[in-house]
Parts: structure tokens; sequence; C-alpha cells
């Protein structure tokens, strides 16, 4: 009897631990405007380190791209004209791109410089902590870690209304 309660507790718990590590498997974390950045650590391309909460104090645009996404290369134009004229005044832009192919996403760099600090994240780690799975997609973060915009697919970083907007958060 004894054992059969014991048996059965076992089970119940070991039920509850598996349903709760499928639940923590399957949820999808979707990071949005307001929320905390989630932490990460990467090296970027000129050896530089950027954590979610080291980007020297100043406002972090984090840019998930890849050389493969059409409308990622589309944007780079802006992306550059903008991280030339508000790097000075404050702005971290860092580019993660998500490709596999080291060579690739090497031979696009020498092809197409960037103006911009670039990463290579080949097993998506930092994306799938923002919940990002299509590119482009941006996120804002403030000096004390906060997400305070999201910005899904291109979008015209070099116009001059987003300019003074992004100006305004610095």
């Amino acid at each position: 009897m004894k054992a059969d309660r014991l048996l059965h507790g076992a089970l119940a718990l070991m039920l509850v631990a598996f349903c709760f590590a499928l639940y923590s498997s399957l949820h999808e974390n979707i990071v949005n405007a307001g929320d905390t950045a989630p932490s990460f650590s990467i090296q970027t391309d000129s050896g530089k380190t950027i954590t979610a909460r080291d980007f020297g104090g100043k406002l972090l645009l984090l840019n998930f791209w890849a050389t493969w996404c059409g409308t990622c290369i589309e944007e780079i134009p802006d992306l550059n004209a903008m991280s030339r004229e508000l790097m000075p005044q404050g702005l971290v832009v860092l580019g993660v791109s998500v490709d596999k192919d080291e060579t690739a996403y090497r031979n696009f760099l020498k092809r197409s410089p960037l103006a911009y600090l670039t990463a290579r994240d080949p097993e998506e780690n930092i994306n799938m902590k923002y919940g990002t799975v299509q590119y482009p997609e941006s996120y804002l973060i403030d000096r004390n870690g906060k997400v305070i915009e999201k910005f899904i697919s291109s979008q015209a970083w070099g116009k001059p209304e987003m300019i003074k907007h992004l100006q305004s958060l610095m």
C-alpha cells in the first residue's frame, strides 16, 4: 500500500516535471516594446564585444538580418545613412546576421561594407531569445535595457521623419 502511494506520487511528480519541460520548450519567447531586452553577448566582426546591457550607455538598434534576405539587403543603404548621421549623436547600430554560410557572409561584407557594427550568429541564439524568426526585424533598446520599439520588416531608416524620431529618443 505505502509503496503504491510512493510510486503514484513519484509518477505524478515526474508527469508534472515532464509537462513543465514540454511547455517551456514549446513556449515561444516574443519580445515587444516595454519588455526588458533579453540578455546576449556577441563579438562583432571588428572584435568588440556587445551585450544587451553594455553598449556604451547609448541607444541601441539591434537589427536581425541575413545576406539571403532580399528585404534585409534593401534596407542596408538606409541603415548605413542613418548610422553615419546618428552614431556621433549616441546611436549604436548592431546588425546580427543569422547566415550559416560564413563565406557568403564575408563575401557580402567585402562587396557591400556596412557603416555599423556587424556580427554573425549562425546558431541563431540571440534572435531566438527575442522570438525573431522573420527578417529583417529590429529592436530599439534604451540605455536601461528596455525595448522601446520593435520594427518588423524593412524600414525607411534614412527618412527625415525616422531620423527625427530616433534623435528624440537619444
